[in-house]
C-alpha cells in the first residue's frame, strides 16, 4: 500500500476510515532525523502491508501538527480504529516499528 500525503482536508477520512492501524509521520523537509526515517518507512511499507502509512509535512500543515501536539520531529503516531494508540518521537528502528504495529 502507497505512503499518502496527509492533510486537513482528508486526514480524519484516511485515518478514520481505514480498518488497518494507521502509522503517521509528522516530519519537515529539513529535518535530518525525518529523512533517516524516510527509507525506514519505506521499507516498513514493503514488509508490513497490513498498515496504512501517511505523512504529514509539519511546515505545510501546522494545524494538524497543533491539533495533535507535535513539539519534536520526527513524531510518529500509530492510530488503531481512529485512536492514537502509541507515539514515538525520534527515530525509531525498523524493528520497533514492527514491534508496536503487531
Amino acid at each position: 500500500m502507497a505512503i499518502i500525503d496527509l492533510a486537513t482536508e482528508n486526514f480524519q477520512a484516511e485515518i478514520t476510515k481505514s480498518d488497518k492501524p494507521v502509522l503517521v509521520d509528522f516530519w519537515a523537509v529539513w529535518c535530518g532525523p525525518c529523512q533517516m526515517m524516510a527509507p525506514i518507512l519505506h521499507e516498513l511499507e514493503e514488509e508490513v502491508p497490513d498498515v496504512q502509512i501517511g505523512k504529514v509535512n509539519v511546515d505545510e500543515q501546522m494545524e494538524l501538527a497543533r491539533q495533535f501536539r507535535v513539539v519534536s520531529i520526527p513524531t510518529l503516531i500509530v492510530f488503531k480504529n481512529g485512536q492514537e494508540v502509541k507515539r514515538m518521537v525520534g527515530v525509531t528502528s525498523k524493528e520497533e516499528l514492527k514491534d508496536v504495529l503487531k
